[in-house]
């Protein structure tokens, strides 16, 4: 492994490793009031792209940062969602 290899590694850590404190308090709370759907879709599509160019040129430090951080933007996007739409449901309930 040369030291550019580990110098993309080194970012890959850090930048997959700053969505953790997110989605922990997230899972924790269940609090996603604060979180752009928007944002967070557009992030997570991009992610998508990130990962399926990392995979056609076969870079490593591209690839785990991107499966990292996809798995956690998916899981902040799904909870973002999920509340959002449980909001939307209490206050307009359906009727007979």
């Amino acid at each position: 492994m040369t030291h550019i290899e580990l110098f993309g590694f080194a970012a890959a850590i850090l930048t997959s490793l700053s969505f953790f404190p997110q989605a922990l308090l997230i899972l924790r709370t269940g609090e996603t009031a604060g979180i752009s759907l928007v944002m967070y879709s557009m992030l997570t599509t991009g992610k998508v792209c990130w990962l399926t160019y990392g995979l056609l040129v076969t870079s490593w430090p591209l690839i785990c940062a991107n499966v990292v951080t996809l798995s956690l933007a998916s899981l902040i996007l799904t909870m973002t969602a999920r509340g959002r739409l449980s909001k939307r449901s209490q206050t307009h309930p359906a009727t007979a």
